[in-house]
Formats: C-alpha cells, structure tokens, sequence
C-alpha cells in the first residue's frame, strides 16, 4: 500500500460527493446513521442526494423510455442525467462521475483508497434495463461494480461504495489507524480479534495477546493474518509477494 499523506483542517468540508438517483428514498436511510452520519455532522464530507426526475422535460417526469430495437426493460434516458451533471457541474469541478453497474470494475480496497482522496465525486446510480450508452460514453468517468450480481438499482451499490470511501477521510474514524489496519489494506485479511473476558466456557484467548510483548504480539497478528488469508482468500494469497 503506497504512504498516503493528508493535509486538512478541523471542521474543514474534505469531501463532496453528490448521488444522482431515481429512487432517493432508498438512500435516506443509510446514509443518515452511524459513521456515515458523524461524518457529515462533523462536516468531513457532504452528501447531497439529487432526484433526477427534478431534471425530467417530461411532463410525467418520467426519466426511462423503452429501448430502440427492442428488448424487454426500460432503459434510463440521457436527456435528465446530462441536465443534472450540467447543473451540478456549475458549482464545482468533479473529479470523478461514477456510474454503478454490475459490469463496471469490480470495486476493492485500492479504489476506495484512491477515491478518498478526491474532493468532489458524482455518483449515478443505476435502474432499470440499464442507462443509454452515450451516458457511459460521454458522460461518466468511471464505472464501477460491487459483485458480480444483479441488484433492482445502484442505490445500494453507491451506499456500499460511499460507506467505504467516507470511513476513510482523516477525522471520521476516533482510531485514525482504524482505517488502515482494515482487511485488504496491505492485500491480507485481517488477524482474529477478542476481547474480554478472557476466559469463557473454557474458550481461551490466545496467551500471546495477554502477554504485553509487542513484538510477539505483532509477530503473531501478521502470521494470523497470512494464514487467514491462505485459507479463506487463496486467490489474494497467490497475489502476495
């Protein structure tokens, strides 16, 4: 993992990232507890969500249409998705607008790491058949996928996307080295982790964490976490090297 270095300041807006949805509803939710919430009311970041049907010419506000040729779906049109990146891009340049499709890059580690660094990011979500082509061709900077399934929309898909990205701004974590002693950080799974007490039902917590040895203790962590990693995840493994 290369050495990242951050510079900012308390109270400070890091990160804005603007989510452009059919569906807004579905992003209330996760996006207004826990971390992701502290994060934004300790103004690290602001999430704003925009309803693309707010852009729609129709009269209907409609923002899909059937597909030419034929085919079953609706298919997102052009039309509300290039009048809201207009507007957005008014106010700020974007470093990246992201597009979630189950047939974009698959989504790791390394890429929430580089979009931490970003100042202001737009993601489109997905819906639908899929979204006319000339978005993904003019419009989008990058598109990027959680798994290799189908969900009904990319609303999930941007929640997953930014609760990994949002959890890495300097000052969102309290353990500011929480974030890089995750899992993938370094390319392995993490060692096991306890806590008290340290004895229960006769199940015992590894001698070497009660011992105070740190160099013991981090010889162990580093052998826990090679040997996770071969068992669990043997294609990371052959990565190592």
């Amino acid at each position: 993992m290369p050495w990242i270095m951050y510079f900012y300041y308390p109270n400070t807006i890091i990160m804005k990232i603007d989510v452009l949805t059919g569906l807004p509803e579905i992003l209330e939710s996760p996006l207004n507890h826990s971390i992701i919430k502290r994060a934004q009311d300790n103004s690290k970041v602001k999430i704003s969500i925009y309803n693309l049907r707010d852009f729609s010419q129709d009269k209907h506000k409609k923002i899909d249409d059937y597909a030419f040729g034929g085919g079953a779906g609706m298919v997102l049109s052009i039309e509300p998705i290039d009048l809201a990146i207009q507007y957005l891009s008014k106010e700020r340049k974007y470093d990246e607008i992201v597009f979630t499709s189950p047939d974009g890059e698959a989504f790791h580690q390394g890429i929430a790491n580089e979009l931490s660094m970003k100042s202001n990011i737009i993601i489109l979500c997905g819906h639908y058949k899929g979204v006319d082509q000339r978005v993904r061709d003019h419009l989008v900077t990058r598109e990027i996928s959680i798994g290799d399934y189908v969900l009904t929309g990319g609303e999930l898909a941007a929640s997953v996307i930014i609760d990994s990205v949002v959890r890495l701004i300097p000052g969102v974590l309290s353990d500011e080295t929480s974030a890089l002693t995750d899992s993938f950080q370094d390319g392995l799974l993490a060692p096991p982790v306890y806590t008290r007490p340290a004895k229960y039902k006769g199940w015992k917590v590894p001698e070497v964490l009660l011992s105070g040895n740190v160099a013991d203790i981090e010889k162990w962590k580093m052998e826990e976490s090679v040997k996770r990693t071969k068992e669990l995840r043997p294609d990371l493994y052959k990565k190592l090297p």
